[in-house]
């Protein structure tokens, strides 16, 4: 398997500078964050390192020469917005983009893209399902044209306010996911597993990976560490942030061991890129560059880097 990261936790980083810093650090990938150009609320959304609105063939080139140069391979193209958003404006703006995003892919030689499904949070799985046949079909065909695979992340978007109470990605159990791959059955329509969001929503997480072996096309570590007194306290139905904290592998409740032994049982030997999204490692770049240097050094031990 191939040890990389999200450049996400890097926003003050220049592409060339992720590269330098994955190269010098000793990962093989490293997956772009691709989101429009501009300022966005959510924490973790909003960086650009790779501008799919402006595609020249000369961009294409610099960024070719520096995975060259560098040799750190692109994991994937990364794009999280919700597509299904009950805000026309903002679906629109998302679908638009993906499809940029898809678009770049292809042009890179890059062979995943990975988003969310997206939700309207205040509608059920199934007043949402008639959506996102209409919004994913023409999406993944059009991936399919471009030679591009799309692995959806896991994660729920359940965490504040305006998520509640379903969260803004569809894509977040077994029994969804086998709805997803028989309503829209393309070989290029898969996963982007991240083990983190099943320990908050006390579900096996590694049951599932050799029955959809063929559809994990890339994979996210990141762990998640649960308040056992504080759930007691709350119970599963209210804000998850009241009693889960993200944290970096290692630091949390996933048993990393077990993951990566079912994931070579399953002949997975992709990217796996570490996630940051602890607080703990956030008060400055240095300390965010330490969180993926200690990442790296703890998974080494399950797999080859």
């Amino acid at each position: 398997m191939k040890l990389g990261f999200v450049s996400a936790i890097l926003p003050d980083y220049t592409l060339e500078q992720v590269f330098r810093f994955a190269r010098d650090a000793g990962f093989t990938g490293v997956e772009l964050m691709c989101w429009p150009p501009g300022k966005t609320e959510r924490r973790y959304a909003g960086v650009t390192h790779v501008d799919v609105t402006n595609m020249s063939m000369d961009a294409i080139e610099k960024i070719q020469d520096l995975v060259a140069i560098q040799q750190v391979a692109i994991s994937g193209l990364g794009y999280y917005p919700n597509a299904l958003s009950a805000d026309p404006a903002e679906a629109e703006l998302a679908v638009g983009h993906l499809r940029r995003v898809i678009d770049a892919a292809a042009a890179l030689g890059v062979g995943v893209v990975n988003t969310f499904i997206g939700r309207d949070p205040a509608r059920s799985v199934d007043d949402n399902w008639p959506h996102f046949l209409e919004v994913w079909r023409p999406l993944i065909a059009h991936a399919e044209s471009r030679n591009v695979r799309i692995g959806i992340e896991n994660c729920p978007m359940l965490f504040t306010r305006d998520e509640w109470p379903g969260g803004k990605n569809l894509a977040t159990s077994p029994a969804i996911w086998r709805r997803m791959f028989q309503d829209i059955p393309s070989p290029n329509f898969g996963l982007n597993f991240d083990p983190s969001h099943f320990i908050w929503q006390q579900m096996d997480y590694l049951a599932p990976l050799a029955e959809f072996r063929d559809r994990i096309f890339h994979v996210h570590a990141k762990d998640a560490r649960i308040d056992r007194a504080a759930l007691d306290q709350h119970g599963v139905l209210s804000y998850p942030k009241l009693w889960h904290t993200p944290k970096i592998p290692g630091l949390g409740d996933v048993r990393w061991g077990a993951f990566f032994g079912v994931l070579s049982d399953i002949g997975y030997n992709g990217h796996v890129a570490i996630e940051v999204e602890d607080r703990a490692f956030e008060g400055s770049l240095e300390s965010r560059l330490e969180s993926l240097i200690i990442s790296r050094r703890y998974l080494l031990q399950f797999c080859g880097g």
